[in-house]
């Protein structure tokens, strides 16, 4: 995915010359729209009390986490240069193009009809999901993970296909991972309520989520999960989701095992959920950090996500190794014939 990702990054950056607006003219939340219009909007409620966040909803979009280092300034794009963006950003990451060559070509992967990576960016037209801090970058890693992500490198490098424990998580249909970040395909999450608990199904790689609210404390320190250790709560019509105990196998942007996810779930309007979260993990990064991302209602149901069940990819790298590694053998065999 990379070179999407740098075509997305290289799109964005191209706004930079562009002179920014005045603060005054920042494009309304679907929040401060329902605020001007001077009427006052009440999430729905479920029959327990809750607000209501049940539904499925998508968080698609190709705003970029992070901001291009060239727009460190311009935290918002106009409604034209959105636009425009918005044009050239799908023009560049269609999988339909053909130019490139035989490499490109398969280098993309799939077609267009395969992707749900959207055609928009977010509604309040920001330069990146990260809103803190201001300048919308991860911050810098700390010494010990540099050293750390150093080191898995070079144990990749060397053993990437020993076995199926060296593929990552999303090769082996384990899981997609926190926090619910949009991804090329799949960006679909459905919410269901019941007293004392709210799920979370995400299509992709079928992660379910039971999210307790009665207040329990986290498990043992040295029980280790996937997507960790969650614990909700309410805070007005907030709800917090809590996350500790994740496993040292499974990262996001660089974390450890000491991630800290702070998760907010907000219903601010009838079609859409405002989605928070902090990364907060002192053995890897020098500072906290946020981002925030909106979600609207899906369209249609989700459906079975059967990785496994097609999952030939994985084999085959496997056996093209082994492959590689018989043919080396043999032919070391053949030089000390000679």
């Amino acid at each position: 995915m990379g070179h999407r990702l740098l075509a997305s990054v290289s799109a964005l950056a191209a706004f930079a010359l562009l002179i920014p607006r005045p603060a005054s003219a920042q494009p309304q939340t679907a929040a401060a729209k329902v605020k001007a219009s001077g009427k006052a909007w009440t999430p729905p409620r479920t029959p327990d009390g809750q607000p209501d966040l049940q539904g499925t909803w998508t968080n698609t979009t190709i705003t970029p986490l992070e901001r291009p280092a060239a727009l460190a300034n311009k935290p918002f794009l106009t409604e034209q240069e959105a636009a425009a963006y918005e044009k050239q950003t799908v023009a560049q990451q269609t999988g339909d193009r053909r130019d490139g060559g035989p490499e490109v070509d398969v280098g993309r992967s799939y077609n267009e009809f395969w992707r749900d990576r959207g055609s928009k960016v977010i509604g309040s037209r920001r330069t990146s999901l990260i809103v803190d801090p201001p300048d919308g970058k991860i911050p810098a890693l700390t010494p010990a993970a540099q050293k750390r992500l150093a080191d898995a490198r070079e144990q990749a490098q060397g053993h990437a296909t020993d076995g199926p424990e060296n593929r990552n998580l999303w090769e082996r249909c384990l899981t997609r991972g926190l926090p619910m970040l949009p991804g090329p395909y799949n960006n679909d999450f459905q919410i269901v309520q019941g007293p004392g608990y709210v799920a979370i199904l995400h299509e992709m790689i079928h992660d379910a989520r039971i999210i307790p609210l009665d207040g329990r404390p986290h498990v043992s320190p040295g029980i280790r999960q996937w997507l960790g250790d969650p614990r909700g709560h309410w805070e007005g019509d907030t709800l917090v989701v809590d996350s500790t105990n994740f496993s040292e196998k499974d990262n996001f942007r660089g974390s450890s095992e000491n991630l800290h996810l702070i998760e907010r779930f907000t219903r601010v309007g009838p079609e859409e959920i405002r989605y928070e979260f902090t990364v907060d993990d002192p053995t890897t990064f020098t500072k906290p950090w946020k981002a925030e991302i909106p979600m609207i209602p899906a369209e249609g149901q989700i459906f079975e996500y059967a990785c496994h069940e097609g999952n030939y990819a994985l084999a085959d790298i496997l056996r093209g190794a082994r492959a590689d590694e018989k043919r080396a053998a043999q032919d070391a065999a053949t030089k000390l014939k000679e």
